[in-house]
Order: structure tokens, then C-alpha cells, then sequence
């Protein structure tokens, strides 16, 4: 079916269901002030008399986006000081750009850069802060992972959306470009001014152990359109959007975190599946692209990964699809990037292929002198700095960061998570629940049946069967919860069998079931015990491949509060299911033959 094209509009944002006060916070001067870009001959004269005023080693340090930990720019906590010496050799953010006259960092949660919103913003603030009394007077790139769904770096009060592969099956291009919108603008609020999204992989391995839900699916056109609608969405925020994983990550059984896959595509099978949503947002003006840890042969038979290749960066990315954006690295300590090479080696064999951006360096001061060295040696020209030195400096031009470094904390109660926001995402979510079998008519689960969830759960904290269970809750039914863990032991497998005999209904939750034989045995041991039971797979949609004898299965490729609520809405009647699936499961008995195929989907219970 047909995906029109979408740019984040006025009247977009108000078909989608927001409310007019937010549509016109969406445009209003001061959120749109970061968006729209003084004239080229001031971008020009910034971006060269600013190259010009600085030294080589502020040029190389523009090129590096690392993170640092703790809550503040300034932090003097001991146990975060030794962190940051051990991998920055710098007590802190502050220092760390005087020593390396860095270009961005990136947050995250696990070092303690996003426990709240207006931590984040003192955060950004004081980092833009001791940036611009630097001699090059440059803000920073503040960067996040924010995709929404399964990868999330700033969590509530922020507004949570179910992410990609859940957008893809509520097959709205406007649904997508709405929550990039508003992922964007907060984001914005709070200092961050590059969001590492959206993903532009097209996920046709079902195996993929670093994608799934975090794609759109595995129709090419499809991701295209939403990828355009998510680029021009976070752009139009005043973020920088940046696609990844080029020049593909969708077909790999491999985890490029902890190995390097091998995509054996032909030319003909890139061009068909992997590159239709790269090109289409390079046309739509994307600010950067992520490379991707991956060998691709057809490509560049060196063995290299994409990284490090320049028939890969150089060749195809820039001079055969003509774009001349920001290029970053995945994290250069993943271990897809480090198994050829040496870390000293890497960051200087990255901007030979085309990089621009170098991120995470598993040790800052050996990836910095080993740049400067090969400047030095004539390895590397100070011309081909400068080329890097320019797309970066024009891209904080282009999103306003070099006009607008701070953030407001006073406008952040306005903006991050507000009932209007959060009420958008909701209904955007109840678009996207997919029904995919009810062969015994169990739902809708009804008022006077005891309801058991039970399931898959983060083992440091039971979250998501909680959410569930107090959503089922809100909604009339008397329910017990009984998480069993992300890997059920055998006790708590009988715990849960024992507790769906004295219920109505069961519902059990699953994570990736394929990589969990406890959670298979969970299943199948519900299944056989004759008590009636629904299976909710709250991540990928492939789990179903694991016990294909479910007579009710639901997907909702989240497991976050606002996945919880619509799902909770579906299974009592109050929502009718909408969403079509975005993929194929494949039937593990036959070969070949498609489970559910692309677009499955019941509409009514």
C-alpha cells in the first residue's frame, strides 16, 4: 500500500490527535528559532573564519564524541572522578574538554547523565558553558539514543513512544513523524541537540540479535517513509537526526556489540533492501549517518568492516549516493570495529575511509595522539581534518546550536512529558497492538474472570508485568501478577503453572523467547496445563516462532507503560486491534512458508 510522503505539519500534528496548544508550542518562534538557518553566506564565514582561528589539536578534537560520566559538567563526586580517570583521564566533563577540545558527547543513563529532566539541561548547559570559554569558542554536539521503544536513554517523565517496528505496524508515515516531533522537542528542551535515530535497517533476518523492533520492518518503502517523516520531524526540532547503521545492520545473526557480522548480499539484494531508506533520506537532507560494524564483501572484499572501509564510507556513501553530511561511527569500543586493528589504529583508518566523527574510543588519549600522530607522520593531511572539521562546524550552524547553545530550564515543565504529549503517544501506541490469532474466542478478557499476568520481566526491577496488571486493573478486572524473571527457573515456571490453574485467564509475557529456552518452557508448560492462556510477545514479534501452538498470541514490540496500557485496552475489548505486522514470521515446521505473513493482523475480537 501506498506511504505518502510526510513532513511534520500543523495540521499533521492535529490529525494525529494533538491538541492545539501543543501544535502551536510545535511552531512557535522560540521552538523554531533553532530550525531555521541564518543566511549561507553567514554559515559560510562562521564555519571558515572559525576553521581558521584553530589549531590543529582543536581541529582533531572536533572530530571526537566520547561519554563522560556524572550528573554534572563539574561533578568533584569521588567514585565518578575515578571513572572518568580511568577512561578520560579527566576528573570530569569540564576537564575534558579543555584537554581534548572535544566536539560532543554522548549521554547515557548508565553514566549518570539522565536521571531527570532538569539535571540533563544543568548538565548541557554547564558543558556549553565551559565550551564557549574555550579559545575556539565552538559548542558541543550533545548526543543521545533516543529511539524510542527498546533503546532509550532519557526515560519518564520524557514522553515514551513504542518505538519503530510498532510505528511500522500502525502504518501511519504521520504517526512516525509526530513522535519524532515530540521526542524532538524535548530533547531540544533539555540540551540535547543530535539524536542517534532514527534506524534505517531493514530487519529481514528474524534471527537479528541488534535490530528488530528497532526497525521499521522488512519492507523497504515502508522504512523509507518513515524514516524521511522521523529525519525531517527531529530536523525540523532543532536535533540533528542521524540514520544508522549504513550501509545496513538488518540481516545479521550477529550482535556487532560483541562480534563482526558478515552481510552476504548481492549489489542487486543492497540496492533492493538496504539502501532505499538511506537514499531517501540523504534527499531529504539527513544532518549525519551512523557506519555500522559490518563486513559486506560484494562491497569491500578487504574483510574490513564498514568503519574502516573506504569503497564503503567514500566510495559508495559519498561519492555514489552524493552525500555530503556528517558521517559518525558506532561506538569504536563495540567489538565488531576492534577485531582487525588495534585501538590506535582504528580512528585513523575510520577517517581514511570517510569518517568524520569518531565515538566512544575505548581510550580517549590513545585515539586522540593517534590522530594528531598520523597528521604529524603524514598519514593523515590537515586538509582532509579540515574537510571533517567543516561538515561538523556547518552542522552546529545549520541546527542552531551555534546560535542557541542553552536551554531554559524554566520552559521544561512546558515541554517534557506534558498531558497533551503523553496523551499523543498513547493513542499513536493503540494504533499499533497487533492481534494475530484468537481461534478460541478468549478475548475479550471479561470483568468477572481472575486474571493472572505473568511472564518475562526485567530482573532488576518488575516493571512491565506491573504495568500490565495495574492497566488490566483500571480497567475493572481482578488481577494477580506473578513475574518469573527474564530467564525462569524451573521453580518459578511451576510457581506460574500452579497460579494459572486457579485463574480465568493467563496472560504470559515474552522477551525473545528464542534466545531463552526457560521462557519457551514457561509457555509450553501454560499451554499444557489446559488453563486458557494468551501470549504476548512485548518485544520482536517472532516469539510465536517458538510455541507456533498458541492459540492466542499478541505483539506489541514494547515493553514500556504506554505499550502496557494499549495492550491492556485490546485484550478487555475497550481498543479494537489495528496494528498489521511489519514483517514475516516464517513457520519453523515448513520451510519457506510464512507463520503470520507481512500484514497479519486481526482487526476484531
Amino acid at each position: 500500500m501506498p506511504f505518502p510522503e510526510h513532513s511534520v505539519s500543523r495540521r499533521a500534528i492535529l490529525a494525529a490527535g494533538v491538541t492545539a496548544a501543543t501544535a502551536v508550542a510545535l511552531n512557535t518562534p522560540r521552538a523554531m528559532a533553532a530550525t531555521a538557518p541564518p543566511a549561507p553566506a553567514a554559515e559560510t564565514g562562521w564555519v571558515n573564519s572559525t576553521l581558521r582561528r584553530m589549531t590543529l589539536e582543536e581541529k582533531v578534537g572536533q572530530l571526537f564524541t566520547t561519554r563522560v560520566y556524572g550528573e554534572s559538567a563539574d561533578t568533584t563526586d569521588p567514585d565518578v572522578v575515578r571513572t572518568n580517570q580511568s577512561f578520560l583521564g579527566v576528573d570530569n566533563a569540564a576537564q575534558a574538554i579543555a584537554r581534548y577540545h572535544l566536539g560532543g558527547f554522548v549521554y547515557f543513563a548508565y553514566a549518570g547523565n539522565t536521571r531527570a529532566p532538569e539535571q540533563v539541561a544543568g548538565l548541557s548547559n554547564g558543558i556549553q558553558r565551559v565550551a564557549l570559554e574555550q579559545p575556539s569558542r565552538v559548542p558541543l554536539l550533545l548526543s543521545i539514543d533516543q529511539e524510542q521503544g527498546a533503546v532509550v536513554r532519557l526515560g519518564p517523565p520524557a514522553t515514551q513512544f513504542p518505538g519503530n517496528m510498532a510505528l511500522a505496524a500502525g502504518r501511519s508515515v504521520a504517526d512516525a513523524g509526530t513522535a519524532a516531533a515530540i521526542t524532538g522537542q524535548e530533547l531540544r528542551s533539555v540540551g540535547v541537540n543530535q539524536n542517534l535515530a532514527p534506524v534505517a535497517d531493514v530487519n529481514v533476518n528474524p534471527a537479528n540479535p541488534v535490530i528488530g523492533v528497532r526497525s521499521f520492518g522488512e519492507s523497504p518503502e515502508m522504512a523509507a517513509k518513515m524514516v524521511v517523516a522521523q529525519v525531517r520531524a527531529y530536523q525540523d526540532a532543532g536535533v540533528a537526526a542521524t540514520l544508522k547503521h549504513f550501509p545496513g545492520h538488518g540481516d545479521t545473526a550477529v550482535d556487532s556489540h560483541s562480534g563482526l557480522p558478515v552481510i552476504s548480499h548481492s549489489r542487486e539484494e543492497l540496492d533492493r533492501i538496504d539502501l532505499p531508506p538511506f537514499r531517501a533520506a540523504i534527499a531529504a537532507g539527513a544532518d549525519s549517518i551512523m557506519t555500522a560494524h559490518i563486513v559486506v564483501p560484494v562491497l569491500d572484499p578487504s574483510g574490513d568492516p564498514a568503519t574502516l572501509s573506504y569503497p564503503i564510507l567514500t566510495g559508495l556513501l559519498r561519492k555514489e549516493l552524493g552525500y555530503d553530511g556528517v558521517v559518525v561511527t558506532d561506538s569504536l569500543g563495540m567489538a565488531g570495529v576492534r577485531q582487525k586493528y588495534g585501538d590506535e589504529r582504528v580512528p585513523v583508518l575510520a577517517l581514511k575511509a570517510g569518517v568524520d566523527v569518531l565515538v566512544n574510543p575505548p581510550v580517549m588519549k590513545v585515539a586522540y595522539d593517534a590522530v594528531l600522530a598520523a597528521v604529524r607522520n603524514g598519514e593523515l593531511t590537515e586538509r582532509r581534518i579540515d574537510e571533517s572539521v567543516t561538515r561538523i562546524l556547518r552542522l552546529k550552524w545549520r541546527r542552531g546550536i551555534v546560535h542557541s547553545p542553552f536551554v531554559d530550564t524554566a520552559d521544561i515543565a512546558d515541554t517534557v512529558g506534558t498531558p497533551d504529549h503523553l496523551a499523543v503517544a498513547q493513542r499513536i501506541t493503540n494504533r499499533t497492538t497487533t492481534l494475530l490469532r484468537d481461534e478460541p474466542g478468549a478475548l475479550p478478557l471479561r470483568p468477572a474472570d481472575r486474571v493472572l499476568v505473568t511472564g518475562w520481566d526485567d530482573p532488576a526491577a518488575p516493571t512491565t508485568t506491573a504495568a500490565l496488571g495495574r492497566a488490566l486493573t483500571e480497567r475493572g478486572l481482578t488481577v494477580d501478577v506473578l513475574s518469573t524473571g527474564a530467564k525462569p527457573s524451573q521453580a518459578r515456571i511451576d510457581a506460574a503453572v500452579a497460579a494459572a490453574l486457579s485463574h480465568g485467564t493467563t496472560v504470559v509475557l515474552t522477551n525473545r523467547a528464542a534466545g531463552d529456552t526457560g521462557q519457551q518452557k514457561l509457555v509450553e508448560a501454560l499451554l499444557a496445563s489446559g488453563a486458557p492462556v494468551v501470549a504476548v510477545a512485548v518485544r520482536d514479534p517472532y516469539d510465536v516462532m517458538c510455541f507456533p501452538e498458541a492459540p492466542t498470541y499478541l505483539t506489541t514490540y514494547a515493553f514500556n507503560d504506554v505499550a502496557m496500557r494499549s495492550l491492556a485496552g485490546v485484550l478487555t475489548g475497550a481498543i479494537q486491534p489495528a496494528g498489521r505486522l511489519p514483517v514475516t514470521i516464517p513457520d519453523p515446521a515448513r520451510p519457506g512458508t510464512p507463520l503470520f505473513p507481512f500484514g497479519a493482523g486481526l482487526t476484531t475480537i
